[in-house]
């Protein structure tokens, strides 16, 4: 019994049992990811400098192709607006009366041209360099180097409260729908990108307009930054000048009405 026991054993066929060993999966993926990693720095490295500013420097052309553009656009619009209202005067079919009113309301609106003696209110950064110039303040901050929106806010106000028939914002006409707006250290004004300094001319009477920037609470403000830290100010009086009219759009897309 024995013998033909060993006989059919030794006949029989090996058969090996090999275990499934997940350290061994892990390692390859481990190598795989490594990999990759490697590709795809060597990708990045090899065709995008990683260290550079070119996308925002790319973004800033951008920017200023189409602040520029716009600049175009605003005036190709003046000049199809004035051949309309050429056009509509020619037989309008309104008595002299009437149209004086509607020069009267169009002046005001500013959308015509205003001869008048100016003033002119220049705002610039302070060097970067810059440190405190008297004792008893701190060295100053990056904020506190530049113009900010509440700065050429509080001039322009100034200006309408001193009596200012008109204001322009470096070369564009300001009406009541407009908004000096900052984003960084640049200004964004209907639509067209502006970098200091930041000039703002005012038509009125100049003795009143200088009283009124003297006046402001946040001019006074203002000067301190001026005389500890050295941001721009300059006042000039401009003799007799003629602001453009403004040649935008006056249509109103946010403006919701008071309930």
């Amino acid at each position: 019994m024995s013998n033909s026991a060993d006989s059919s054993q030794s006949g029989s066929s090996t058969v090996t049992v090999r275990r499934f060993r997940p350290v061994r999966v892990l390692t390859v993926a481990v190598f795989a990811l490594a990999g990759l990693i490697f590709f795809t720095s060597f990708n990045t490295a090899k065709g995008t400098n990683i260290r550079t500013d070119a996308s925002l420097l790319k973004l800033s052309d951008l920017i200023q192709e189409r602040s520029h553009k716009n600049g175009q656009l605003d005036e190709s619009n003046g000049s199809l607006r004035e051949d309309v209202e050429s056009l509509a005067e020619r037989d309008n079919g309104s008595t002299k009366a009437e149209a004086a009113r509607l020069a009267a309301l169009e002046e005001n609106a500013g959308t015509q041209k205003l001869k008048g003696e100016a003033l002119t209110v220049t705002l610039d950064d302070a060097p970067p360099n810059a440190t405190a110039k008297l004792p008893g303040y701190p060295e100053p901050q990056p904020d506190y180097l530049v113009i900010h929106q509440q700065d050429l806010q509080a001039v322009v106000n100034a200006l309408w409260q001193g009596g200012a028939k008109g204001i322009k914002v470096m070369d564009q006409r300001l009406i009541s729908t407009s908004a000096v707006r900052c984003v960084g250290n640049t200004l964004i004004l209907q639509g067209r990108v502006y970098s200091p300094p930041y000039k703002v001319q005012a038509v009125g009477d100049p003795e009143k307009l200088q009283k009124a920037l003297s006046a402001s609470k946040a001019i006074q403000n203002y000067m301190v930054y001026v005389n500890v830290y050295g941001l721009g100010w300059k006042v000039d009086e401009d003799g007799t000048v003629t602001l453009p009219g403004y040649s935008g759009t006056v249509d109103l897309h946010y403006a919701k009405p008071v309930e």
